[in-house]
Formats: C-alpha cells, structure tokens, sequence
C-alpha cells in the first residue's frame, strides 16, 4: 500500500513540475488583473484557471487564485518571485507562490474517535488528498493499529490540561523533525496552547461537530438535543486563540426532528464531520483558500 501510494504521489509530482499557483488580495483598483497576466505572459505561463472575487469594487478587496504551466518553472521560480515584487509593492498586495509539484506535508492528531481519520486515509489511499502523511499523534492508542497497517508511523502522546507544555513540545518537535507543512485535527479532544498555534498560524485546520456560531466548545451534541434543534451540523476551520472562533473553511448540515435521540444525533453527525473535514484539508491542500480577518475566501 504505502509503495502504491508513493507512486500516485511520485507521478503527480513529475506531472505538475512546471505548474504554479498565486494567491493574491490588495485593495481593489483597476489593472490588477491586466498586470498579473502580463506578467506571466513574460514568462511565457499560460493560465490554466483563474477566480476572482471583490468585497466591493469601489474601496473594497480585490482577491485572486491563479493556477498556471510555465515551462522551466523550477528554473524561473526565483526570478519570477523577484520581478513580481515589484508588482506586489505598487498594488499593496499580501501574495503567495505555490509550486503544485511540493507536496504538503500533513500532520494527523487524533483521539478515541476514529471516523474523520478513516475518512483522511481513505481519500489519500484514492489519491483525492495529495498529501504525505509522515506521522499520526493520538492521545490514545485506539488509532494505531490502521495507521501503522498503512505503514505510517503512530505516536502515542498521552494528555492532559495539566501536563500540556510538555506534551505539545514534544509535539512540535515531532512536527518540525518531519518538516509539517499542515496539521489535521481529526477530531483531536484537546486545547491547543496559543505558542502552539503560534508555530502554524492559518495551517491547523480543526472540525468541529457543530454548526458553529451554535455550540462551542464540548458536547455540543448533548446540548443540541436539549435544545431541539431541528438541524445539526459540523464545522471545520483554522484554530485561533479563540475556542471554535476561527475562520470558518466548510460547514454542512442535516435535518433531524423530535425522534432524534443524543446518539442518533451522533451518528448523523459523524457522516457530516467527515465530509466536510476532508473537503476543507482538500481545499487547503490545492490553495484554495485565503484568510481575510477572520473570514475565508474558498475558490
């Protein structure tokens, strides 16, 4: 398995060699766009797609993805990088360059609950999430025997409120030994401290198994029933500081009712964590996506 899927990665690598991607938002003005595509054009690139988006068109925010061949591309990459400097300063851009061809490098944290890292697995095996998964952290040890039957190696980290510091630098030192690029909470029951999340601002992507703004923080489930809601859903976005408060990347819902009981909740629920965990990693992964406050714009 892990050779079958080193080759899936292995191709798509040599595929999309000469493959870039730009993340671009400024404030909006005309010529942005004619400018970008100029510049590419100098560097013989041809766009493959292009999304744009403006908060408003008079004073507003102007943001766009850019996904474009450019033979040599390896060879250009530093010298496009400098010229669009340039471009950068006299738009008052916040900008990114994305080569297709690294791979991201993603961390997966889990505890007890196994549905959303057999659904991360799942679409790697299948080649739907282009990542490399070096490593799994639980807390637990219910995770190790399917992560270590896909030969990625599994680390168990007991924790605890009380013993926090010294679990997460032992964390952080696993993630910066294996060069992370993303961590995955897969439905992971901890905190994070804020000098954690510090070491990956806007690369930690949670699910939350709420429609948030509604029910954060611990069992929303139990605390839906009590209300009666009539929908329930998940949520997944970037951590913050804040408790369930970062930017929102996916959400979706079902429909339930008065027969619903706490564990049926549950059920439906999981099948909605999944989904739209896997859907926002994708999005991450493909650069999709660009934080505005505490706002995102997925293209």
């Amino acid at each position: 398995m892990k050779s079958y899927i080193k080759d899936q990665i292995d191709t798509f690598k040599e595929r999309n060699q000469n493959r870039g991607r730009l993340l671009v938002s400024c404030p909006d003005q005309p010529g942005i766009v004619s400018t970008i595509s100029h510049f590419l054009f100098s560097f013989n690139a041809n766009i493959i797609e292009s999304s744009q988006y403006s908060t408003n068109p008079e004073d507003g925010t102007f943001f766009i993805r850019i996904e474009f061949e450019c033979p040599g591309l390896m060879e250009k990459a530093e010298k496009m990088e400098q010229q669009f400097d340039g471009i950068a300063k006299r738009f008052d851009m916040e900008w990114s360059f994305m080569h297709v061809y690294r791979v991201k490098r993603a961390a997966i944290f889990v505890s007890k609950e196994l549905h959303c890292l057999l659904e991360l697995l799942w679409e790697w095996q299948s080649g739907n999430l282009m990542m490399d998964i070096p490593l799994v952290i639980s807390n637990h040890e219910a995770a190790r025997e399917v992560v270590e039957g896909l030969d990625i190696p599994f680390h168990y980290i007991p924790a605890n409120k009380d013993i926090r510091a010294e679990v997460e630098e032992k964390q952080l030192q696993l993630l910066k030994e294996h060069e992370i690029d993303v961590v995955i909470l897969a439905r992971y029951m901890q905190i994070l401290t804020p000098s954690f999340i510090a070491a990956y601002p806007k690369k930690i992507i949670n699910i939350h198994h709420s429609f948030l703004p509604a029910f954060v923080g611990a069992r929303p489930y139990e605390r839906a029933y009590d209300r009666g809601v009539k929908l329930i859903g998940a949520t997944s976005h970037y951590v913050t500081n804040d408790l369930d408060e970062g930017p929102i990347i996916e959400q979706d819902i079902s429909r339930v009712d008065h027969r619903n009981n706490v564990d049926s909740l549950k059920k439906i629920g999981r099948n909605i964590e999944r989904s739209v965990l896997a859907r926002a990693v994708k999005w991450h992964l493909e650069d999709r996506i660009i934080v505005h406050g505490n706002k995102t714009i997925v293209f």
